[in-house]
Parts: structure tokens; sequence; C-alpha cells
């Protein structure tokens, strides 16, 4: 068992959904304060990235869905792709 997997059994689904909305808020304070006032937080943005990197780890755990996201963001990387081709041709 994973550190994702043990924190989702120890501490439960549940409050680690929570905990994935409350680390998502962070770095979305975080990027505000860098874009609007112009606050050099880089290391704040770092710490608060990883700290929702590892809740969407376990969002994946608790929904059992790893395998359906990683397919998803294959697919959405190609049409990104394929949009930003279009973009780029049209210079």
């Amino acid at each position: 068992m994973n550190t994702f997997e043990r924190a989702v059994k120890v501490w439960g689904k549940a409050p680690q959904m929570l905990q994935v909305i409350e680390e998502m808020s962070e770095l979305t304070k975080e990027i505000l304060k860098n874009i609007n006032r112009q606050k050099d937080n880089i290391d704040e943005i770092i710490e608060e990235t990883a700290d929702v990197e590892i809740m969407l780890e376990q969002l994946k755990i608790c929904y059992n869905i790893a395998d359906r996201v990683a397919e998803y963001k294959k697919e959405k990387l190609k049409k990104i792709d394929r949009r930003l081709d279009e973009w780029e041709n049209k210079k």
C-alpha cells in the first residue's frame, strides 16, 4: 500500500476529498496573488502545487478513476496539440 492509499485508509474518503478542495483553493489564491498583485510568491505556488498533486492522487484512489483519468488526459493532450498546430499555422 502506497502513501496515497494509506492516507485515504487512515483519514477516510470524505475528509481527504475536503482536503482536495482546500488545497486547490490555496493554490488558486497564490496564483491570483502572483498575477493580480505581481507578488513574488513562487515558493508558495510550488508548495501548493505539490499539495494539490498529492491530493489529486488520493482523489483518483477514492473514486477508482486513475486509468480513466490517464486515458482522458492522453486524448485531451492530443486535442490541445491539434489546436496548437492550427493556432501556429494561422500566424
